[in-house]
């Protein structure tokens, strides 16, 4: 408990000081590109999320309006606990993240704080796992659908389930075909194709603008950066 007392106000002491901000620049320059203000802007809504802790739980996020009306709010809240996505393993969620963890995922939605020199598969891989959720490599075709039927139901409010579904089945379905296609190792006549792996998933993808896609399929992080 005492340990705990001592980082909570390290954390309030430091987080006040010019110190504190110049270590987190210099510790941030060579993995995202954020202005000095944008990381000070993005620290403040850090803090608020967090309860003015040093660690944010997913709890923290159930505050934010656009994630509440946002029909993958489920995906993207995971996205930022994903230890894929924080470097911290191939598979699992964190507890808890960090600032530093904060403003990496931020990077990855943020088309105008994109990742100073990670390159576009970076963006790819984690554009992937949010379609991935059970981290076995490979998009399936419920895996797919489920993030069609999501989308589709909130831009389609008025269609029944059943509607939904089959519309969902139907691209999903073309999706797989075309990553098949487009596979270095097509499945011959008559089997199955289990599902897109990352490869497969990057030759589909590559002539889509990605920034494009992580906007309007996945979230528009505005209200986190105000």
């Amino acid at each position: 408990m005492g340990a705990k007392h001592s980082s909570e106000e390290a954390w309030e002491r430091e987080s006040r000081t010019d110190l504190c901000w110049e270590q987190v620049q210099e510790g941030l320059a060579h993995a995202v590109d954020f202005s000095w203000a944008q990381i000070k802007q993005l620290h403040q809504r850090f803090r608020l999320l967090s309860g003015d802790q040093p660690e944010l739980r997913p709890e923290g996020f159930d505050g934010v309006p656009d994630l509440a009306s946002n029909p993958l709010r489920a995906r993207i809240v995971h996205a930022f606990f994903d230890n894929r996505n924080l470097g911290k393993g191939s598979c699992g969620v964190s507890e808890a993240i960090t600032f530093q963890d904060f403003l990496g995922i931020i990077a990855y939605f943020r088309p105008s704080l994109v990742r100073a020199e990670a390159p576009p598969r970076d963006k790819m891989r984690f554009l992937f796992n949010l379609y991935d959720q059970d981290g076995d490599g490979l998009i399936t075709l419920q895996e797919y659908r489920r993030v069609l039927e999501d989308l589709l139901s909130a831009a389609n409010p008025r269609e029944d389930g059943a509607s939904v579904r089959a519309m969902a089945t139907n691209v999903a379905g073309g999706a797989l075909r075309e990553a098949a296609r487009a596979s270095e190792h097509p499945p011959e006549d008559g089997e199955s194709y289990p599902g897109i792996t990352f490869e497969d998933f990057v030759r589909t993808w590559s002539g889509i603008d990605l920034e494009v896609k992580m906007q309007v399929s996945f979230l528009n992080l505005e209200a986190l950066c105000k």
